[in-house]
C-alpha cells in the first residue's frame, strides 16, 4: 500500500520577502514527515513578485508542488479554499506565508491525523508575541460568547484536517462567510493542538478593511444575534418614545409647556430614525448576503495552475 499524500496549502498575497525562507521551511516539512508532500501554493493577486521568485525557487527545490493563480484578489479564506479544493492529499494541512506558525505544528498536525484520532485539527495559541492585539482578544472574547463557543481564545489562523472534513467543508456554497466558523460548524472529530507563534518578520497583508470585513462575514453567517439587538434595542427605543410622549402629553394638559416641544420632537425623531437606519442596515446585511447566495457566483475564479513534479534523485 503507498504511504497516504499530504498535501499542504499556503496562501500567498505580499509575501516576496518570505518567499525563499518559506520554501525552507516546506523541504523541511517534507523530510520530516511520513509518506509523500504536495504544496498547494494559491497566488491570490498579489501585486509584488511572490509569483516570480515563487516559480524561481520551485525551480530549483525537491517540492512537488501546484501554483494555483486567482484572476485577482479575492481574499485569505477564499485563497485558502481554493487551496483545498485543488488538494488531492488525504489529509490537508493550512500554513501562513508569513511564517508565524513553527513548521514543527504542521508536521504534529500530519502526525497525528495520521493516527486517526481525529478528523480536525485547530492550531491554539499559547502565548501571542505581538503588541497591540488587545482588540483582537476583545473580539474573539465576544465571538466566542455570542456567536461559536467552540472557538479557541486567541481565534484560529492555521488547521489540518482529512479529506472527508475538506470535501463537506468545500461542498458548502455560502458566500461572504467565515472558512474557520464552517470548520467548527460542520463538527466531526475535533482537537486543538497549542503552539508558540513566531514574531512576524514582514508588514501583514491583513489590513483594518480586511479585518472589518472578516468581522461582518463571520457575523452574519452564523448567528442572528445583530436582529436580536435590534429587536431589543428597537423594544427599548420605542418604551422610552412612548414614556417620553407620554410625559409630555401629561405636561400639555397641565399647562405646563405652552409652546409646542421642539426639542422634545426632534429628540424623539432623532431616536426613532436612528433606530430605523441601524435596523434597515442590519437587515440589509442579511437580505444582501442572502442575494449574493442566489447569484451562485464561485468564492474565487482561477487564472492558471502550474504543476511542478520535482525529478526523482537516484
Amino acid at each position: 500500500m503507498r504511504d497516504p499524500v499530504n498535501s499542504l496549502v499556503v496562501p500567498i498575497y505580499k509575501n516576496a520577502a518570505s518567499i525563499v525562507a518559506l520554501l525552507q521551511a516546506v523541504e523541511s516539512i517534507a523530510e520530516r514527515i511520513s509518506g509523500e508532500l504536495e504544496v498547494v501554493f494559491v497566488l491570490d493577486g498579489s501585486p509584488d513578485d511572490s509569483r516570480a521568485l515563487l516559480l524561481k525557487g520551485l525551480a530549483t527545490s525537491r517540492i512537488r508542488a501546484r501554483v494555483v493563480e486567482h484572476s485577482r484578489n479575492f481574499g485569505a479564506f477564499a485563497a485558502i479554499r481554493t487551496g483545498m479544493i485543488r488538494s488531492s492529499g488525504v489529509f490537508i494541512a493550512v500554513m501562513a506565508a508569513d511564517l508565524q506558525e513553527p513548521p514543527e505544528l504542521i508536521v504534529e498536525f500530519f502526525e497525528r491525523l495520521a493516527s486517526g484520532g481525529s478528523d480536525v485539527l485547530v492550531g491554539r495559541r499559547e502565548h501571542r508575541r505581538e503588541r497591540g492585539d488587545g482588540p483582537s482578544k476583545l473580539y474573539w472574547r465576544l465571538y466566542r460568547r455570542f456567536v461559536l463557543k467552540e472557538i479557541p481564545p486567541g481565534g484560529v489562523d492555521v488547521f489540518a484536517c482529512t479529506a472527508s472534513v475538506r470535501d463537506v467543508v468545500c461542498a458548502l456554497e455560502d458566500v461572504h462567510t467565515s472558512l474557520v466558523a464552517q470548520l467548527f460548524w460542520v463538527g466531526f472529530r475535533r482537537e486543538l493542538v497549542a503552539y508558540a507563534r513566531i514574531p512576524r518578520s514582514a508588514k501583514s497583508g491583513w489590513t483594518l478593511r480586511r479585518k472589518f470585513r472578516y468581522l461582518s462575514d463571520s457575523v452574519f453567517a452564523f448567528t442572528d444575534l445583530p436582529v436580536r439587538i435590534l429587536w431589543i434595542v428597537g423594544s427599548i427605543g420605542m418604551a422610552l418614545g412612548l414614556l417620553a410622549g407620554s410625559v409630555i402629553l401629561i405636561a400639555r394638559i397641565a399647562g405646563a409647556i405652552t409652546v409646542p416641544g421642539y426639542a422634545a420632537t426632534v429628540l424623539i425623531l432623532l431616536l426613532f430614525l436612528s433606530l430605523n437606519s441601524l435596523g434597515l442596515g442590519i437587515i440589509g446585511s442579511y437580505v444582501w448576503r442572502a442575494y449574493e447566495s442566489i447569484k451562485r457566483r464561485p468564492g474565487a475564479v482561477v487564472r492558471h495552475v502550474t504543476e511542478i513534479v520535482p525529478e526523482r534523485r537516484s
